[in-house]
């Protein structure tokens, strides 16, 4: 990951230009309390299985990852202009926090960890061009009873 430190000085200024409004402190949905709510993940890492296809450059498609994953089976084909995989290496967590999940689960805070995950390319396309991937992915959310997300923007 890097660090503002560690970038060009026009880099840094350009991203400390940025507004970054903030945000209601409501939730914007009502329902039950995150102690009763089977809790997924999706990340836009471009993380999946070794096994499994690579994304490509303007990929609108998913891979499904399942919760017993052991993080050395990951890979990340992430497709993204000075996009730096040291965090990934070093904790997966950073882009697929299942370990936390555990734990926040052990702790009572959420009811429960889903048994898939989901993760996409976040680069590349518009995001009218990825409404019909995010809705097949709504449709197996419901379906494994999921009723929160962690979302992870990479």
């Amino acid at each position: 990951m890097v660090r503002l430190a560690d970038m060009s000085e026009v880099e840094r200024h350009h991203l400390m230009l940025k507004a970054c409004e903030p945000f209601d402190a409501r939730p914007f949905a009502e329902g039950a309390p995150l102690s009763e709510r089977r809790v997924a993940i999706v990340t836009s890492a471009g993380l999946h299985r070794v096994a499994d296809k690579a994304f490509s450059m303007v990929d609108l498609s998913y891979r499904v990852i399942p919760g017993s994953v052991e993080a050395d089976e990951l890979t990340m084909t992430h497709s993204s202009v000075h996009f730096d995989r040291t965090g990934f290496r070093e904790d997966v967590n950073l882009v697929f926090p299942i370990d936390r999940l555990g734990e926040l689960q052990a702790e009572g805070v959420i009811g429960s960890v889903a048994d898939y995950h989901y993760s996409v390319m976040g680069a590349g396309w518009l995001p009218q061009q990825i409404e019909p991937t995010m809705r097949e992915l709504a449709r197996l959310l419901r379906e494994d009873a999921v009723d929160a997300v962690c979302l992870v923007p990479v």
